[in-house]
């Protein structure tokens, strides 16, 4: 059943000793639920006693990671950890592929409802209500995308309007038609759809949108990114963030500092990048995610490949861990340029603090044993030079920065792929 709002909030309040001690029960509830029955795990945790009992033990169990589950699902049908025979199952989804071969996701009616419970916090963070009228601009295929927040949004009462099978034009077109307060999209979708306003004469300003919600990127945490939207929308961009395997686990904080994590359904790991130990606060970190509510599916200790920097507090309305500044970036797609880390949600900062710029792209290459960094801008401007000196002063390096012919760079209706990585 779902959580009120009162008992949400409730949630987000507990002390830190109050939380771990939640999610090790719950833990040792869903590892009781699906052994030995789910035999990927029965295999993985053969030798651990249980139950934990305490988080301390956490680390006994072996991480999971992405390569596993492709390997154990040699076929792409099954999951490589589904619990149970799929007549226990009522959706079926896959992941987009941006990262590898796409994953077969399975749900049963239990595990959906959990998806649709973790939505509520980011509503929550929406001020979504019934009066609401929400757009979903993606595709409805079988990308999980936003098909949980459609059940979301209904059980709130919101009037959902899906937006898939349309072009841009048609998706503008039906938001004069609908009025929709809400649009649910990725960032890069919600700037495409500020360039083909502007192509046809559309005022988006002046369109009923007050609230975007984003996902399947870094960009609605990232300043430039997100003050684009909203100047642009004249509406507020709300952040989340989630994965076909593990669930809705983040929302945007109030503050706008960051995703936090849903820890009430959720454990969440930082192992430090530099030392590969448990990290500090406000460490560059790969975050580790256990999922608690999801037994046809589960996963544990999963390598999620995002960076992340955590920030806990004991104070505050809402003490989940804050992931500050959200997703910083993939594991796999961090560079390291005359010895500083960089990312391309950094890169992507900075070169959207000029308006005049329309699209960009990274590409990745080697020199040697050194990686280097050419950016491809269409500038209305004609004039790349200011954006490369602005990452020079901001980023301390020296980037290549070319001027592309006006449209000559690809558009993205789902998640942006503005990075090309030929470093292999």
């Amino acid at each position: 059943m779902t959580l009120t709002f009162e008992e949400r909030r409730r949630l987000e309040s507990l002390n830190r000793a109050a939380l771990e001690q939640r999610q090790v029960e719950r833990l040792d509830q869903l590892l009781a639920q699906i052994l030995p029955a789910n035999e990927f795990y029965a295999r993985k945790l053969q030798g651990v006693a249980l139950p934990l009992q305490s988080l301390d033990r956490l680390a006994e169990l072996p991480p999971t990671t992405k390569e596993e589950l492709v390997l154990g699902n040699a076929a792409g049908v099954v999951p490589a950890n589904r619990t149970w025979s799929l007549d226990h199952y009522v959706r079926f989804h896959q992941t987009s592929g941006t990262h590898g071969r796409p994953l077969p996701v399975y749900d049963t009616a239990d595990d959906w409802r959990r998806w649709i419970d973790c939505w509520q916090f980011v509503l929550d963070a929406a001020e979504t209500t019934p009066a609401d009228r929400a757009l979903l601009a993606f595709s409805f295929g079988p990308f999980i995308g936003f098909w949980s927040a459609h059940d979301a949004l209904a059980e709130r009462g919101a009037l959902v309007i899906p937006g898939g099978g349309m072009n841009s034009r048609a998706r503008l077109d039906l938001i004069e038609r609908t009025a929709p307060t809400i649009l649910l999209c990725t960032p890069t979708y919600a700037q495409h759809l500020i360039e083909v306003a502007g192509e046809c004469g559309f005022d988006l300003a002046k369109s009923s949108v007050t609230r975007i919600i984003v996902a399947g990127e870094p960009g609605g945490s990232v300043a430039s990114v997100r003050e684009r939207i909203e100047r642009a929308w004249n509406a507020r961009v709300i952040d989340h963030a989630g994965a076909s395997e593990v669930g809705a686990w983040g929302y945007a904080d109030a503050a706008r500092r960051g995703i936090h994590i849903l820890e009430s359904e959720f454990i969440a790991e930082f192992v430090s990048v530099e030392t590969g130990q448990p990290a500090a606060d406000g460490e560059l970190s790969h975050l580790l995610l256990t999922s608690l509510g999801r037994p046809g599916l589960p996963v544990i200790r999963y390598r999620t490949g995002d960076l992340v920097r955590p920030r806990w507090s004991e104070t505050g309305a809402n003490r989940f861990v804050l992931l500050e500044g959200g997703v910083l970036g993939r594991a796999d797609q961090m560079m390291i340029i005359r010895g500083v880390n960089v990312f391309p949600s950094a890169v992507e900062e900075i070169v959207r603090s000029f308006p005049e710029v329309v699209e960009f792209r990274m590409t990745a290459r080697k020199r040697g044993a050194m990686d280097e960094l050419l950016v491809e801008v269409e500038d209305r401007l004609a004039a790349p030079q200011r954006i490369a000196e602005e990452m020079s002063l901001r980023l301390g390096l020296k980037i290549e920065v070319e001027l592309a012919p006006p449209a000559s760079l690809p558009r993205f209706e789902g998640k942006g792929r503005r990075f090309i990585d030929e470093r292999s």
